[in-house]
Parts: structure tokens; C-alpha cells; sequence
């Protein structure tokens, strides 16, 4: 099922609001045993650059923002050098509280629907290692594994583990 969820694109207003629905996401992963993101670990300065840099989109209900996530169109951290034939999806959050379920499927097919907008081929993004559930919930949204990054630098300069994924688009 997919939220009944309008888009629309983030802009600078919205950076304290995406830094809140990231914290409260990190809450909520520690609350559930998911060692992931941390509160505080993305603050409004990462969105200001986001934002500046590329693509951020809000899914709003109501007129409330219920979710979110980060458009890239190259990824070399995880991926390496790559032809330009992915999108690369992160920081897909919601709103626990608000958000309608099938948010997070509906984030996805919004951008999986800007990426063969823009002509690629492929969807792209990456979960840590250790989160077989997040992996689980990705694999049944049609994205397969297709690799390992064992060193992702964090911003801290820590390294960590992510399972590289993959989904085949038809450009538009």
C-alpha cells in the first residue's frame, strides 16, 4: 500500500524541520535496538549543504511534513567512480508519529520516480551491515544487494560497514 502523500522540494525554511524529523527517527531506532543513526548526528548545517547541493524532498499529509529524503546523483564514498547511470537515495526517513503507512515505500517510488526522470537506469543506497531488518525492508521494495563497502568513513572519521543495493529502473 502506498501513503497518499504529496512532494515537494526542500528548501532552506525547512532545514530545522529536517534535522528534527532526523533526530526523531535516531530516537526512534534507539528505542527499537537499531544502532544506527544518533540524535544530533546530522544537524541543520549537513541539511543546509543537502540542500545546496542537490535534492531534499519532503512528503507532506495535510500539510504536515511526514517524511523525507536525500537525492544524490554520485556516490563515491560507497560506491567508487561510477558511470552516470544511478541515483543514489539516503537519509530516507519519517515521521513516526504522523506519517500514514507506506510512507517509506512511497519516499522510495518518489525517488526512484526522480532518478529515471533524470534518465538513470538505477536506484541505488546503502544500509549498515548490522541492520538485517532495514536490509529485509529494502529487499522486498525491490532493491538486491550487489556488494559491500567494509570502510565507509562517517563524519566523525570512523569507518563502518554498509551492504551496497541496487533496484532497475525504466528511464522516463
Amino acid at each position: 500500500m502506498t501513503a497518499q502523500v504529496t512532494f515537494r522540494q526542500a528548501d532552506e525554511r525547512d532545514l530545522d524541520l529536517l534535522a528534527g524529523m532526523y533526530d526523531g527517527a535516531a530516537r526512534w531506532m534507539l528505542r527499537n535496538g537499531i544502532d544506527q543513526w544518533k540524535p544530533g548526528g546530522k544537524p541543520v548545517s549537513h541539511f543546509r549543504a543537502r540542500v545546496a547541493a542537490g535534492e531534499v524532498w519532503l512528503a507532506t499529509r495535510d500539510g504536515a511534513a511526514v517524511g523525507a529524503y536525500e537525492l544524490w546523483w554520485e556516490d563515491e564514498q560507497a560506491w567508487g567512480p561510477q558511470p552516470p547511470v544511478a541515483g543514489y537515495v539516503h537519509r530516507l526517513m519519517t515521521d513516526r508519529a504522523s506519517a500514514p503507512s507506506g510512507t517509506g515505500r512511497a519516499l522510495l517510488a518518489h525517488a526512484e520516480g526522480r532518478i529515471a526522470a533524470g534518465g538513470r537506469s538505477v536506484a541505488r543506497l546503502d544500509c549498515l551491515s548490522n541492520n538485517p531488518r532495514l536490509r529485509t525492508y529494502y529487499e522486498a521494495a525491490g532493491y538486491r544487494a550487489v556488494g559491500e563497502e567494509p570502510g565507509k568513513l562517517a563524519a566523525d572519521g570512523t569507518t563502518y560497514g554498509v551492504v551496497l543495493m541496487e533496484r532497475a529502473l525504466t528511464p522516463r
